[in-house]
């Protein structure tokens, strides 16, 4: 019960703030920035550091797919699958310490960010 109502006051204290629009790219953002953060950990062999800024990474994406709007067809499909095909390759990267996993996602956020800085 309480964590709904802090939800509901968060919600409500936030309205506003920022376009959907502007938050979506905001996501984008820091994906690529926990991705290059967890980038420098596994070159530094920063193992705690590279769990967590790629688990921020994860993060994001879920909240991404948690608000993916679905009933649009095919790119809500496309997206949900992209979505969760990015999670695997992160923890792969995790896992593995696989820096050109890390990549591979980047490019594929700078590619959805360019796309959606052009649509807005």
């Amino acid at each position: 019960m309480y964590g709904s109502n802090a939800h509901n006051t968060y919600a409500q204290n936030n309205v506003g703030i920022e376009s959907p629009a502007k938050l979506i790219e905001m996501l984008y953002e820091g994906v690529l920035r926990f991705n290059a953060q967890a980038k420098k950990a596994i070159k530094d062999k920063d193992v705690e550091k590279k769990v967590y800024w790629t688990n921020r990474s994860i993060a994001i994406i879920v909240e991404l797919l948690t608000v993916l709007d679905r009933s649009e067809g095919s790119v809500g499909a496309y997206l949900d699958g992209l979505y969760n095909y990015q999670i695997q390759l992160l923890t792969t990267a995790s896992s593995q310490s696989d820096s050109d996993k890390l990549d591979e996602v980047s490019n594929v956020f700078k590619g959805l960010l360019e796309a959606w800085r052009e649509t807005t």
